[in-house]
């Protein structure tokens, strides 16, 4: 299971970092990744961490930065100079490593979180 945390209402240029714990086993033989639903959107693939390293989207590279701690069970998602497009929520996925032809692709996650709704506005 995963479990997002960390969203809220945040002014346009703020930063923000959200986490999200995994429960019965680590990230150790999974790829996982952030991704977003904008409210009328589909969901969109934002960053991911696999055996070939951190992969990002190009609408968020150079501003969010992903990263993974040393137990291997909690990644997280810095996001800096956020902007009214950011807004929506937030969801970790992971997937078996292997099981997959890109983590930045929804369809290609098995396991998700609930999300965490993220709100930039002033």
């Amino acid at each position: 299971q995963l479990a997002e945390s960390g969203g809220k209402l945040v002014q346009p240029g703020e930063s923000l970092r959200l986490s999200c714990v995994a429960s019965g086993e680590n990230f150790d033989d999974y790829a996982v990744g952030w991704f977003r639903q904008a409210p009328g959107k589909g969901r969109e693939g934002l960053s991911c961490l696999s055996t070939s390293g951190y992969e990002y989207s190009q609408l968020v590279k150079g501003r969010f930065t992903m990263s993974i701690d040393d137990d291997r069970d909690t990644v997280f998602l810095e996001m800096s100079r956020l902007k009214p497009d950011d807004t929506g929520v937030y969801y970790c996925a992971a997937v078996a490593e292997g099981d997959y032809n890109s983590c930045l692709q929804p369809y290609d996650m098995d396991i998700w979180g609930k999300g965490t709704l993220v709100t930039v506005s002033s």
